[in-house]
């Protein structure tokens, strides 16, 4: 997926606001959009498809409870990486990102290396994603987990560049 776009300016206020709705909610139609934004149906898709194929907007996907699904405990694993194996970074990141208890992954500067924001039943479910996936590790030094008792997310807001 192409990500050429990195300068604000080039997007304009159509653009902008294009962005806000889909943010609010992706499944707004096209015809809704075009008509809160002023513009064409037919110019409102193709500015969408425009802002795609620049790596602008990077996909579309449905929010899930993760409880809803039987994963009721989520949990943020902080991750060092053993000064002599930082060479593996690569393969790491890619290996732990295929989990399917990895809901996110962060590769940091700072005093840890990754963020794993994982999505488990229970604390057992935990605490057996770290023994296998990372104490096990040989590239692995340390880890800290830190349960998470609530989350909000709403990504970037747009406009807020300025």
């Amino acid at each position: 997926m192409p990500n050429n776009l990195h300068h604000r300016d080039e997007l304009d206020d159509i653009d902008l606001a294009l962005l806000r709705i889909l943010q609010e909610n992706a499944r707004t139609t096209n015809a809704r959009m075009a008509e809160l934004v002023g513009i064409a149906p037919s110019t409102c898709i193709a500015r969408v498809k425009s802002l795609v194929d620049r790596g602008v907007i990077t996909g579309f996907q449905a929010s899930v409870d993760p409880a809803a699904i039987g994963l009721g405990l989520e949990a943020l694993i902080s991750v060092n990486i053993r000064a002599g194996a930082r060479q593996r970074i690569a393969e790491f990141s890619e290996s732990i990102r295929q989990l399917p208890e990895v809901v996110q992954l962060f590769f940091l500067g700072g005093s840890e290396d990754f963020i794993i924001h994982v999505a488990a039943r229970d604390s057992a479910h935990i605490r057996d994603f770290v023994v296998d996936h990372l104490s096990a590790d040989p590239a692995v030094a340390s880890t800290r987990t830190s349960v998470v008792f609530d989350h909000h997310h709403r990504g970037p807001v747009v406009g807020t560049g300025e």
